[in-house]
């Protein structure tokens, strides 16, 4: 799946690429909105990430030059301008969705995903391991038939571990994925949330488990694991 990113500040647009690729996405970034404009209408893409305040032309202006073009690629405008007024004006110009900085990484990739399966992309909508399985879509954990609803930051570290869950996820990545890139949330945030999580996984009387690896982090494992 192919993402275009129209971002001007280099460190942003350099952890964004990163969280894409990182995720299986291939991606192309421009710097200013003439450029992101010419690339939108190549019709190489499944979905745009524009800034608002870019060089040359506004994200405002790209999304309404590509609707007016009869042009469908599904928006998402990420932007440090978080007033209302800015997000109705971002909507009315074509934009399908808006997200402002900070973001966690973890919401990013949950908002592409739901902007490409509205134009028929074909996306996984649950991850599972063992015994186990997570609804991305109605942000539930299931075993064998019972369910029980996550919150938000339960959902992303679980989603973080169950898309790779042979991988050890350090504190630091968990913070960076789910509070963001430059929060300030620490390891004991970290902490009271996978604990939660334990309880719910007890709770639907799941065999899976998450694993404490000392110096290291967490993963996901069974029972028998320890």
């Amino acid at each position: 799946m192919q993402i275009l990113v129209v971002e001007d500040d280099p460190r942003l647009a350099e952890a964004l690429a990163a969280i894409l690729k990182a995720n299986d996405y291939q991606v192309d970034v421009v710097g200013d909105g003439d450029a992101g404009l010419a690339y939108a209408q190549s019709g190489l893409y499944d979905c745009a990430v524009l800034d608002v305040m870019l060089p040359r032309r506004d994200g405002f202006s790209v999304a309404a030059q590509l609707r007016r073009e009869g042009n469908a690629l599904p928006i998402l405008m990420l932007t440090a301008r978080g007033e209302i007024r800015d997000k109705v004006e971002g909507l009315d110009a074509g934009a399908d969705d808006y997200m402002t900085k900070p973001f966690a990484p973890v919401e990013l990739l949950a908002r592409i995903r739901s902007l490409t399966r509205r134009t028929g992309s074909v996306e996984f909508e649950t991850l599972s391991f063992n015994d186990i399985t997570l609804d991305l879509d109605a942000c539930e954990l299931e075993c064998k038939g019972k369910r029980i609803r996550l919150s938000q930051k339960e959902f992303d570290i679980m989603h973080v571990l169950m898309a790779q869950p042979s991988r050890v996820a350090s504190k630091d990545s968990l913070i960076s994925k789910v509070w963001g890139y430059d929060s300030t949330a620490a390891d004991n945030n970290v902490e009271a949330y996978v604990s939660f999580l334990r309880k719910k996984l007890a709770f639907i009387g799941a065999t899976t488990c998450i694993v404490t690896l000392r110096g290291q982090g967490y993963r996901l494992g069974t029972q028998a694991d320890g």
